[in-house]
């Protein structure tokens, strides 16, 4: 049903996800990684859409998100800008494009901006790459940040529990989130953290938060499009919900079709020429 909860039609921008933190107006983000999936995601009206290096996952069947390539993510992401017309697309920039240094990770951001014709890129981490941030802020692409669990350095963690519960980290995080607002970010992505320390994130910055396992006290949401359309089986985290079971709904389908063809009944009389 296209326009489904929309009546405003104009292109999302930035500055508009800032404007609906600052009235109060919950943001609605998914993924997407392909054209027709991107096309139904943005006619029903999310607000934002995710181009994120979980295409390793879902797309690719990687168990990390770490070998996506920059290569990788513009294809992706130029599906997807194809598709869409409302939302803002925002693009994960791959693990390896912009930890070395603040120069290696501007050049990639106007890369994947120049070649894939998304609206922002989105960063995992914080005081780290603050350089680089700035860098890409300077060069005029809006930055989306990311805290909590990073997926990029699951290595490091070793587990995708929850992140920021002890003191320390917590008030890190708080920190990070800080310095990323003042260096001008439109937008932080919070990742499996505690609810309260998500609620307080959110008072204390200017930009709007967008929570995934990270309570109800975010600006928005995101979620994963296969694994809320239920296309995925196995990954049950607290914080997905399911609103569809499109396993069910397509491998039905496909039994149907096989068996159609199996007893010749597809193609019948009207579907040949």
């Amino acid at each position: 049903m296209a326009g489904y909860l929309v009546n405003d039609t104009r292109k999302v921008t930035t500055h508009r996800f800032i404007e609906m933190k600052q009235r109060g107006e919950k943001i609605s983000m998914l993924t997407s990684y392909d054209f027709t999936t991107a096309g139904i995601v943005d006619g029903a009206g999310v607000d934002g859409i995710l181009v994120g290096d979980s295409a390793s996952n879902v797309m690719a069947g990687n168990s990390t998100t770490l070998p996506m390539t920059v290569e990788q993510m513009i294809y992706h992401a130029r599906s997807v800008v194809r598709g869409v017309k409302r939302a803002l697309v925002v693009c994960d920039m791959p693990f390896g494009s912009y930890q070395v240094d603040r120069k290696e990770g501007v050049k990639n951001a106007i890369k994947i901006m120049k070649e894939s014709g998304c609206d922002a890129l989105k960063l995992e981490g914080g005081s780290e790459i603050l350089d680089t941030v700035k860098g890409i802020l300077d060069a005029g692409i809006p930055v989306m940040a990311h805290l909590g669990l990073t997926p990029q350095s699951i290595n490091k963690f070793g587990t995708y529990a929850v992140r920021a519960k002890e003191d320390a980290e917590a008030e890190k995080l708080l920190a990070d989130a800080r310095l990323l607002d003042e260096a001008g970010c439109f937008g932080l992505v919070l990742e499996k953290v505690p609810a309260g320390l998500a609620a307080m994130v959110t008072k204390e910055i200017k930009m709007p938060t967008i929570g995934i396992g990270a309570g109800n006290g975010t600006d928005g949401q995101i979620l994963v499009v296969d694994d809320m359309l239920g296309m995925t089986k196995g990954f049950s985290p607290r914080f997905l919900r399911r609103y569809a079971d499109l396993n069910s709904v397509m491998t039905d389908a496909i039994g149907q079709y096989i068996m159609d063809v199996k007893s010749s009944d597809f193609p019948n009389e009207k579907e040949s020429y």
